[in-house]
């Protein structure tokens, strides 16, 4: 298959608008013809996932675009780094060690990024519209802005996004094309009660059941509740995306392009049909704790995804409630422009009475901020859990959000939601 370039992709190609987009084009060139697409399309925005540092290759790619004058034609949001910024007395490394992610996350910035550092721009930043072309990387921003806003992205990984950013263009496959973004796998609940709660963790749990056994084709999934309000669906997305790679999802009844389970299916059948029962999801979940009720942990961890204003609304009202005992801090990684957006009062309540540490830019599970994992470290958050023991040695217990603050409040897991 011939890939068809347009006399500005062209232009491009040969350096016209400069070396450094030149280069972009050349790579991105060549990744659309090694997918398949026959042509770019149009993107309207895109959010960069290459600010952690992982070596000097990143370095070294971000500069060299940066050194010949680089600059993105699309309005970019940037994903988390590897430092706070804002607050870099909580990392718990020292001025060597931070340098070169701080200099990572710099170099971006150089190139025209907007300095966000956030894992969730659709929250405050940069939420695009119904059928909007855009390329973005992290794997949560991508199902949620696929499958819960109806927005249209491939899984782009680091340095393509980039280049999608610096040429405003992407290749024209995948989930950019509506005969990509029919469901494939459909997921049934059944046995739950008619009753059925939209709790925190049933979309976590039911999240990590369908990224594992759907890995990357397109999840239906029917009998969903109702969810509360976006932040279980973002729940829900990344906790498939972790567990598997999920970038699309329709919840029947929920999600935009699935109204109907005939919407979600594009009229058609699935390949196939998936049951996921109620030992489905304890089982799950069972397994994103390594401790049991009563162990003593040491820190909670929360805001993986970033933390939203609704939720920050929901921790302040629990934190309010309650008389906690110091001496296991609240970690809440979020946004910058979320955490400014906050009633300053209720924060700085929650910081001296409940020990609450916000963390923005970057996310507790990448970096080194908790200094003592002697014990276990709790969460609400299945992609936390899921990828903290590996990414930090982190032992994890998980629980609902009111477990999480009454598991600060003894010292110790508290499980009292079912």
């Amino acid at each position: 298959m011939t890939l068809r370039l347009t006399d500005v992709d062209r232009a491009m190609l040969s350096g016209e608008a400069g070396p450094a987009t030149g280069w972009a084009m050349e790579i991105l060139v060549a990744f659309a013809e090694a997918v398949g697409a026959e042509a770019l399309i149009d993107i309207s925005q895109a959010h960069v996932d290459g600010c952690l540092y992982h070596g000097q290759a990143s370095l070294d790619f971000v500069e060299r675009l940066a050194g010949q004058g680089g600059r993105v034609c699309v309005p970019t949001t940037l994903n988390v780094g590897s430092i706070d910024l804002i607050h870099p007395e909580l990392m718990a490394m020292g001025e060597a060690a931070q340098a070169p992610g701080r200099r990572l996350m710099r170099a971006h910035e150089a190139l025209g990024c907007r300095a966000s550092f956030t894992c969730a721009p659709y929250q405050s930043l940069s939420r695009p519209r119904f059928g909007e072309q855009i390329a973005w990387g992290e794997s949560n921003a991508i199902v949620f802005a696929n499958s819960v806003i109806g927005a249209r992205t491939n899984r782009y990984g680091d340095f393509i996004d980039l280049t999608c950013a610096m040429t405003g263009r992407a290749p024209a496959w995948g989930l950019h094309l509506d005969e990509n973004r029919c469901g494939e796998i459909l997921f049934r609940l059944a046995g739950f009660p008619a009753s059925l709660a939209a709790g925190d963790a049933l979309y976590v749990g039911v999240g990590l059941v369908v990224g594992a056994k759907a890995g990357e084709r397109v999840a239906a999934i029917e009998g969903l509740p109702r969810p509360r309000d976006e932040d279980q669906l973002k729940a829900f997305g990344a906790a498939a995306a972790s567990s598997g790679a999920t970038a699309l999802f329709h919840a029947v009844g929920i999600t935009p392009e699935a109204l109907s389970l005939s919407d979600a299916l594009h009229g058609g059948a699935p390949a196939r049909v998936e049951t996921i029962t109620p030992a489905d999801v304890k089982d799950a979940l069972q397994r994103l704790s390594a401790v049991a009720d009563g162990a003593p942990i040491v820190a909670v961890c929360l805001g993986t995804p970033h933390f939203s204003t609704g939720e920050w609304a929901r921790l302040f009202d629990l934190l309010e409630a309650i008389e906690p005992r110091r001496g296991v801090p609240i970690y809440v990684s979020t946004g910058r422009e979320t955490l400014q957006g906050l009633d300053p009062d209720r924060l700085r309540r929650a910081e001296e009475r409940c020990g609450l540490v916000a963390v923005v830019d970057t996310c507790t599970y990448v970096t080194a901020i908790l200094g003592d994992l002697s014990g276990a470290v709790m969460t609400n958050s299945g992609k936390w859990a899921y990828y903290a023991p590996a990414n930090i040695g982190a032992t994890v217990a998980f629980g609902e959000l009111a477990d999480c603050v009454a598991s600060a409040a003894a010292g110790k897991v508290v499980r009292t939601a079912p």
